[in-house]
């Protein structure tokens, strides 16, 4: 048998790390699905389980199909297994999807976000992929744009999409009264939530770690370490801002904000932890906790109805993560930031807003009224995830 070559080696190394980054990713969609779960009512967690489980079978698969080529242009790679190399893109587009999930719970259909979910995983995100890290033959080239690993490429263009829908569903019954006060309507399972957030914390480290795309020298995996180093200190950054800021506020600690900061960090952190200082990477996640401490209460004042706070979390902090690896990475236009955050952000809503608005022509995207009263779990799954408890509203 022959000794591997340096070259061999680099591409056995490349293949493994991009594999088990594909794995780590994979975590996020139990983490989507947690979290999502814990901060709705009872009766609508059987639906929102189920609508993360076709996300990421339907996207996935037309990703396979039509997606990925559409991208990358082909699937040759010459630094790691072409199926690695797939692979680990293929954990990314179930994750743009997500980010809509919860943010449209507990009065969508599932029907529509399965036909949703192939039209984003097939056309709009590889789209997007194409202008920025694929092959950019589709009208227009964004490659000066920095991003390691999708604060706009992913968590905007979710965002973006997920806002479109929003505006066309309206707010859950009840959520805001005739007076223009806003109703309080609190999550099921506490519990949930932290487990959910935390496993997509543990999913980072792949999602923008496994970004760097090579790990065979010395260089490389210094550059791999720091990146997981810098999004550990954004998330650590922005968790500790929204507990000082809740206390500071309310004089109460509220987990669930807390973990929206620092989820917000990450967002914040993905797309310049290659670039930036460790001490940029802890402004920049503080930053983030501000910005979706403030955001969730202001969105929800415009009458923008987001059971989980991803607007806040992946709209907002996708912007500002974008700018501020213009700001403080080596070597990045800041033009070219705004520049990318511009294009993508019009085409992911306008796409977004135009297939959604055709799809609820035709299928409507919303329940009536009598099913989100009583709760969507036995009308769109036939089960419930908490039978013994009182369905109401």
């Amino acid at each position: 048998m022959e000794a591997l070559t340096t070259a061999d080696f680099s591409w056995v190394f490349n293949t493994l790390v991009a594999l088990f980054s594909f794995v780590l990713i994979i975590l996020m969609v139990p983490g989507f699905a947690m979290l999502e779960a814990g901060l709705i009512r009872t009766k609508n967690v059987t639906t929102v389980l189920t609508i993360n489980t076709v996300i990421y079978l339907f996207a996935s698969f037309i990703f396979l199909l039509i997606g990925y080529p559409l991208a990358f242009g082909g699937w040759d790679n010459s630094t790691m297994s072409q199926w690695a190399a797939f692979l680990f893109q293929m954990a990314f587009v179930g994750k743009t999807v997500n980010i809509m999930s919860g943010g449209m719970s507990e009065r969508i259909k599932i029907t529509p976000v399965i036909i949703f979910s192939i039209i984003m995983g097939g056309i709009i995100y590889p789209i997007v992929v194409n202008w920025t890290w694929g092959s950019h033959s589709l009208i227009f080239n964004l490659s000066d744009l920095h991003d390691l690993a999708g604060s706009t490429v992913i968590h905007s263009t979710g965002a973006w999409a997920l806002l479109a829908a929003l505006l066309i569903i309206g707010p859950r019954r009840g959520k805001y009264t005739k007076d223009g006060r806003i109703k309080v309507i609190p999550g099921s399972n506490i519990p949930l939530v932290v487990l959910g957030a935390f496993l997509l914390w543990i999913g980072w480290f792949g999602f923008n770690g496994g970004s760097v795309g090579k790990f065979a020298t010395k260089e490389e995996i210094d550059t791999f370490a720091k990146v997981i180093f810098n999004t550990n200190n954004a998330g650590l950054a922005g968790g500790i801002v929204v507990t000082l800021l809740s206390w500071l506020h309310f004089r109460k600690y509220d987990v669930t904000m807390i973990l929206n900061g620092a989820l917000g960090g990450l967002v914040a952190i993905t797309a310049g932890a290659d670039v930036v200082s460790p001490f940029a990477s802890i402004l920049i996640g503080a930053i983030g906790g501000v910005l979706v401490f403030y955001a969730v209460p202001f969105i929800d004042r415009m009458k923008i109805d987001d059971p989980v706070g991803a607007l806040s979390v992946h709209l907002v902090n996708g912007i500002w993560g974008t700018l501020a690896t213009g700001i403080f990475g080596k070597g990045v236009s800041l033009l070219a930031q705004i520049k990318g955050i511009v294009i993508v952000g019009i085409f992911a809503f306008g796409a977004s807003y135009l297939v959604l608005y055709l799809l609820n022509k035709v299928i409507p995207l919303r329940v009536d009224e009598e099913t989100e009263i009583e709760g969507i779990d036995y009308t769109e799954c036939g089960i419930e995830s908490y039978p013994e408890f009182k369905r109401g509203i």
